[in-house]
């Protein structure tokens, strides 16, 4: 291939001109980093109080809000399983004074929307991730069961009559019971709600039966006896209930479910906001103190890069596609 000199030139000017923008934006990043913040950061949070992204996001609101220098307002925006409050943050200003606290139903929503107002992968960026639990079989103490396998023959001797809750259709919650019903093959209604909280309260008064909840939103229950823990959902036993014995070691080799949490911003933020906000967001993680309170509640504090919690979302998003075609769940 012959390029005429002409061509060199105009090639070369491109890659300057292209230089030149890149070097440009990298200042106005910069720019915008070093006199952030300058005023208090808005926390959206896409679920009503008391579940895990609510629970994580207001234990290390105030440390990180020391080490930044700005209070951190916590808003919950509930609504159609985590994508309202997302919406919020999508179309905030790119300035990190607007970022969102989201759940395994970030990654779950794409596959479950026929039209969701905006793109998981493009038009919002990882922060961190922040924490990661197990999921919790539990039962209403009413029930009368005491382990997996009653549970699943009552729901095999009543096909459909057993419910289970989750805090909306398309959330953790509810993908977690769908695994569940198709590795022990029983049948049952799904009951969604507006958060966990309300999910597991009507399992407590007995109006629904059972549901696989988030460890750390659910360990106060199972620990007062106002729910009855049966199994968790993780490769081996929770260290706040070693009692409990896995779904895996209950007769369903292999059965895993988790649940996260993780802080994002709108796409267009720069690049050095977000990597301020994740300097101090692994510093307050990697805190001794912090990590026994995780613990205290069955999570885990869970830091990353902001490149690690991208890849994270986009490996889960493909995964739930498989699982959400094969269910046939869609919520509309």
């Amino acid at each position: 291939m012959i390029i005429s000199r002409h061509g060199i030139g105009y090639a070369a000017g491109t890659l300057a001109l292209a230089v030149w923008v890149d070097a440009a934006h990298a200042q106005r990043s910069d720019d915008a980093a070093r006199g952030f913040p300058a005023r208090p950061i808005r926390v959206v949070i896409g679920f009503t109080p008391g579940g895990q992204p609510d629970i994580v996001t207001r234990l290390i609101a105030p440390k990180l809000g020391e080490l930044l220098g700005q209070p951190l307002v916590v808003d919950n925006r509930p609504g159609a399983g985590g994508t309202v409050g997302t919406k919020i943050v999508v179309d905030a200003q790119p300035d990190g004074y607007t970022i969102l606290t989201a759940s395994s139903s970030h990654a779950v929503a794409p596959a479950i929307y026929a039209k969701l107002p905006y793109d998981s992968l493009k038009d919002i960026v990882g922060i961190s991730m922040t924490s990661a639990a197990s999921y919790v079989l539990v039962a209403a103490p009413a029930l009368g069961i005491k382990s997996v396998q009653e549970l699943v023959a009552m729901a095999k001797a009543k096909p459909g009559q057993l419910n289970y809750s989750s805090a909306g259709t398309g959330s953790g919650m509810h993908f977690a019971v769908e695994v569940f019903k198709q590795a022990t093959q029983i049948d049952a209604t799904h009951v969604p709600y507006k958060g966990v909280p309300e999910a597991m309260n009507d399992v407590v008064g007995g109006r629904v039966q059972f549901t696989l909840a988030p460890l750390g939103a659910s360990i106060g229950l199972v620990r007062e006896g106002r729910l009855r823990g049966l199994a968790v959902a993780s490769p081996k036993r929770a260290g706040v209930h070693p009692d409990i014995p896995t779904i895996a070691e209950s007769g369903y080799p292999g059965f895993r479910w988790d649940s996260w949490s993780g802080l994002f911003a709108p796409a267009k933020t720069p690049r050095a906001v977000i990597n301020r906000l994740n300097r101090d967001v692994v510093r307050v993680l990697t805190e001794p103190e912090m990590q026994q309170r995780f613990a205290t509640m069955g999570m885990e504090t869970a830091p990353t890069t902001p490149e690690q919690i991208d890849k994270f979302v986009a490996d889960q998003l493909a995964l739930v596609m498989q699982l959400a075609k094969k269910a046939g769940i869609q919520a509309r």
